[in-house]
């Protein structure tokens, strides 16, 4: 029986098949990153036809004039600043963020810029490839009907007994969220949420505890008859449209 690694192996030399009109027609900036992680990165984007390219120095700079439909950042101390020449550059502004490093939490401090999701270290290629695959049509712009865009922000949750929690989002669709908490909360529950995203300015809506698992993520649905959900809609469509 092949084993898991072997598995992976054998998918990423499957790249080489992606039809020329494909490959490459996205582009993701590696900006400071260590060679391994490079090499592993790489192949995984790879995989769906996205290119990579390496950056080591000027990277601000460079994502103030080059198009790139995402990038890959260590979390460190001058990650704000090249998030800040990324979102407020015309053509980077809605590029997708993967954060490299660092915990959900730790990735609050830049949560005003919209991290999309977070690759741990040490990197591992199955859970790299996972990331990947689970975020790639988002990259692509490749959209299904009912798009769910991953982005890292702290939402402020109160129930209808006033009990208040902190949550860190997973995923955001015109219809619900998908988070995690450390705090325990019931299926069914109904809440009042709270959230900012790059441009969209604080936002309270209200929804219902739709699921949870036991790693603590659970889901909101929000509640169709608040208006309010509107403008998530549109910053959605926004997004996409960029």
């Amino acid at each position: 029986m092949a084993t898991p690694t072997r598995l992976i192996d054998k998918a990423l030399a499957s790249a080489a098949a992606v039809p020329s009109s494909r490959r490459n027609s996205a582009r993701v900036a590696l900006i400071n990153v260590k060679d391994s992680a490079r090499i592993v990165l790489s192949e995984c984007f790879r995989q769906f036809g996205i290119g990579t390219v390496l950056m080591t120095e000027c990277a601000a700079d460079r994502l103030k004039k080059e198009k790139f439909e995402a990038c890959v950042l260590r979390l460190d101390e001058i990650a704000e600043v090249i998030m800040e020449s990324a979102r407020t550059s015309r053509s980077n502004s809605r590029m997708v963020i993967y954060g490299l490093g660092g915990s959900a939490q730790e990735a609050m401090r830049f949560s005003k810029y919209g991290i999309n999701a977070i690759f741990n270290e040490p990197l591992e290629r199955p859970a790299a490839l996972k990331l990947v695959r689970a975020t790639q049509t988002l990259v692509l712009h490749e959209f299904r009907r009912y798009v769910r865009i991953p982005v890292m922000t702290e939402i402020a949750l109160t129930t209808i007994e006033n009990r208040r929690l902190t949550a860190t989002s997973h995923e955001l669709s015109a219809g619900g969220m998908s988070m995690r908490s450390e705090e325990d909360i019931s299926t069914g529950t109904a809440v009042e949420i709270s959230f900012a995203l790059l441009t969209l300015p604080r936002i309270w809506v209200r929804g219902t505890v739709s699921w949870r698992k036991p790693d603590k993520t659970f889901g909101v649905r929000f509640d169709p008859q608040d208006e309010r959900r509107a403008r998530i809609k549109e910053w959605i469509e926004a997004y996409l449209e960029n």
